[in-house]
């Protein structure tokens, strides 16, 4: 059963551009983020799981649309939520909001990949169970 994990993020100048928007680009900063706390509510580190399985996660594809700009100050929830947990891959959706309003969206598809040699590996059983 799919579940949507939400991690909330506000905006700060460094976040924005000479518009006063948050600029395009760190939408993927704030969804890698999020992805990263979704391994973590399942008790999984990255760095751990590529020091004792030798296994990274690295983003394949990313299909974003931006909907309305977010601004300096907002709070925003960022959202994982898994569609396809195959051998090597997972694909996402994930979402940035502001209140009701849909800011952006991305179909990320994050690879499982051998960290000595970066080729495409299985993970593991536990991990697959886990997402």
């Amino acid at each position: 059963m799919k579940k949507l994990f939400s991690w909330p993020v506000r905006v700060y100048f460094e976040d924005t551009d000479a518009g006063g928007v948050v600029y395009y680009a760190n939408y993927l900063l704030f969804f890698e983020r999020a992805r990263t706390e979704w391994l973590r509510s399942f008790g999984l580190n990255q760095d751990k799981l590529a020091q004792e399985e030798g296994l990274i996660f690295v983003v394949r594809r990313a299909l974003l649309d931006f909907a309305r700009p977010a601004r300096l100050d907002d709070m925003l929830e960022v959202t994982v939520e898994p569609m396809k947990v195959a051998r090597v891959y997972v694909d996402l959706v994930q979402e940035a909001r502001c209140g009701t309003q849909l800011l952006a969206r991305g179909e990320i598809r994050v690879a499982c990949l051998n960290q000595r040699n970066f080729r495409p590996a299985a993970m593991p059983q536990f991990l697959r169970d886990k997402l």
